[in-house]
């Protein structure tokens, strides 16, 4: 595809040459740099002694030392002077007919009232909380009151089985669970409170489950555990003081699992993540105070965590909160939503993307937008083509879109264009955010200059970077600094640009390697992307006499399109074209849909599992968002064995 350049936007709050100046100023002087920006975007209830100590190379990096604040001071508290009657959430359920909004005022009481809850509960400083919660208010509301008297929270994506939150339960030693009775999705009822159940029996230590009515259908209370969590507000007062927290303090633990091994507790501490989820929130998105802002993450993954509630509170946004999925009622669901908040700043997956507009054009022409003025996009790199459609259709060219690459480990987005200082190229995350010090290294560690592909690492420490794996500090080094020592792995592939735009291409995992040649899986799946017919595509790997690996890729074709040996060639071709010869998949496999997770992310474990035949165990599919999808994907494979 030719490689087009996007203007930037007039009237944000930088410039090119701004961004330049202060980009140098972050990385020649990262302790002056942060020292002004912890002062601006966050109120300290003591200062700090020491900006920051340690470094990569003992991986004990540590930020603000000795200074003291609270999170749900600096995201509810502070606001009430000046903000108190402005609209906090915007919250719109999985039914359209659902909606609240909450003031910061209300916000406040509400918060107030359930830490209330959690203290009368026995729960108190540095104890872990569990939250498996679909995404309500009272989501928001847990995380904060837990923020507010000190307990560290570990929200569960309400998506997860029972073994899966037995695990998390388990591993980060909770002995509180909030829950709700039941959670709604596309119109489907999910059983959170019988999966808790489920879970705990298991074997764990919770004392505790509370249990938010949701759905308000029935459900079985154990008694001297359970209690409802609307009857323990009303017997609470809507006051309770905020507990002062060094900044080094945990504010939470989330998890995240790779395709093997136990899950990681990524740890987060108070004082770096807040300032880094409030500067990055602010000069990414260009938020201004009467901005309308829509995140449509789930709060059970970092991307809901630092920009549905931390980022947007800190800055006294109006954001809004999401229950339900694009497709329901109808394809126009988020069009809609759009509309009817007069949404400013959309910030979604590709993944979202891609199957919207797998439906056509009609469903975002049928809803106006013009409220819109940034889009963004999260998750993993954005195809060009997708980002093209997203520019053209949804955001009628006028719209600026940041592509944002970072991780649960990094609290916040590390590169992505700036709104007003990036000329845009579609497919690019651009150039890195303040303080952060990209490289590109090759499996010895050498950096690469010229534009090839290879691991992408981080030079300096930032304030937002994890400051461990719960109870294991060996696992911690081992993922992130043993293999480059003095950097951080992130464990994607990029190449730079001669204009020095950032490319991620996937995991370094998904690296397929032809006849010695390194292709990511990105690159190909972006070329299939380029045809007209093809609506989604993924790649993996799979074992070849020969080349030592093949490509082989699952496709999904548009609505209108009929699969044919044609096309097959047509595809291959395009391949050829795009990348060369070495990058022709050996096998073309017609995919009903992907299997992905609740957060968009496409599973290639298990399209991997599937091409080489190795299905006898495909691991825990119940978290999947469709997992009917593997039962076609088997018959389809099966199909095309006999043949």
């Amino acid at each position: 595809m030719e490689e087009k350049t996007y203007p930037t936007a007039e009237k944000t709050y930088i410039n090119l040459e701004q961004y330049q100046t202060l980009y140098n100023y972050s990385i020649s002087d990262p302790e002056g740099f942060w020292a002004e920006q912890a002062l601006e975007f966050i109120s300290w209830f003591k200062p700090w002694e020491q900006i920051k100590s340690g470094d990569l190379q003992q991986h004990n990096m540590r930020w603000f030392i000795g200074g003291s604040l609270n999170a749900c001071y600096n995201c509810v508290d502070r606001h009430l002077d000046t903000r108190g009657d402005k609209i906090a959430i915007l919250w719109e359920g999985d039914d359209p007919s659902q909606t609240l909004s909450l003031t910061y005022k209300e916000l406040h009481a509400r918060v107030c009232r359930f830490a209330n809850v959690l203290k009368q509960q026995g729960v108190v400083k540095g104890d872990r909380v569990c939250i498996y919660l679909p995404m309500i208010p009272e989501m928001a509301i847990a995380m904060l009151a837990c923020a507010r008297i000190g307990a560290v929270h570990s929200v569960v994506f309400g998506g997860f089985s029972p073994e899966s939150l037995h695990t998390r339960i388990v591993d980060a030693d909770c002995h509180v669970v909030i829950t709700a009775d039941e959670g709604l999705r596309g119109g489907k009822l999910i059983p959170l409170k019988a999966n808790t159940d489920q879970a705990l029996q298991l074997g764990t230590d919770v004392k505790r489950v509370i249990v938010v009515q949701h759905s308000g259908n029935p459900v079985s209370m154990q008694a001297g555990r359970d209690i409802w969590y609307f009857e323990a507000m009303e017997q609470v007062p809507a006051d309770c003081p905020v507990t002062a927290m060094d900044a080094q303090d945990p504010l939470f633990i989330l998890y995240t699992s790779g395709s093997t091994g136990k899950p990681k507790g990524i740890v987060h501490a108070t004082g770096g993540y807040l300032v880094y989820a409030a500067i990055t929130h602010k000069y990414v998105f260009d938020y201004h105070e009467y901005d309308i802002y829509w995140c449509t993450a789930d709060a059970g993954w970092i991307t809901g965590h630092s920009y549905v509630i931390y980022g947007p509170l800190a800055n006294g946004a109006t954001t809004v909160m999401f229950e339900g999925m694009p497709s329901y009622p109808d394809y126009a669901r988020y069009w809609q939503i759009i509309d009817k908040y007069k949404v400013n700043i959309f910030y979604t997956s590709p993944t979202a993307i891609r199957a919207l507009r797998h439906e056509g054009d009609d469903w975002v022409r049928k809803t106006s937008r013009q409220s819109l003025r940034l889009l963004g996009t999260v998750g993993e790199p954005i195809n060009p083509d997708v980002w093209e459609w997203f520019y053209e259709v949804v955001g009628e060219q006028r719209c600026l879109i940041v592509d944002t690459w970072w991780q649960t480990e990094t609290g916040g987005i590390l590169i992505s264009p700036l709104p007003g200082a990036t000329p845009l190229k579609p497919g690019s995350a651009a150039w890195p955010f303040f303080g952060i010090e990209p490289a590109i290294v090759d499996d010895e560690g050498h950096e690469i200059t010229d534009d090839k592909p290879g691991k992408l690492v981080i030079k300096q420490p930032w304030p937002g970077l994890a400051v461990a794996i719960h109870g294991n500090p060996a696992r911690y080094e081992n993922a992130y600094f043993k293999e480059f020592p003095g950097k951080y792995l992130t464990g994607d592939g990029a190449h730079r640009d001669r204009e020095g735009y950032y490319w991620i291409t996937g995991r370094n995992d998904d690296v397929i390697k032809v006849s010695g040649h390194r292709l990511g899986t990105g690159e190909v799946e972006n070329a299939l992307l380029t045809h007209h017919a093809v609506s989604e595509a993924a790649v993996v790997g799979v074992p070849h006499e020969i080349k030592g690996q093949g490509i082989y890729a699952y496709v999904t074709v548009q609505n209108h399109v009929t699969p044919t040996e044609a096309l097959k060639a047509e595809l291959l071709q395009r391949v050829k074209v795009v990348i060369g010869s070495i990058a022709i998949p050996e096998h073309i496999e017609w995919a009903k849909g992907l299997p992905k997770t609740r957060s968009g992310k496409i599973m290639r474990r298990i399209l991997r599992k599937i091409a080489c035949d190795e299905v006898e165990d495909l691991g825990d599919i119940s978290t999947l968002a469709e997992p009917s999808v593997v039962d076609d994907l088997l018959a389809s494979r099966k199909r095309a064995t006999k043949s």
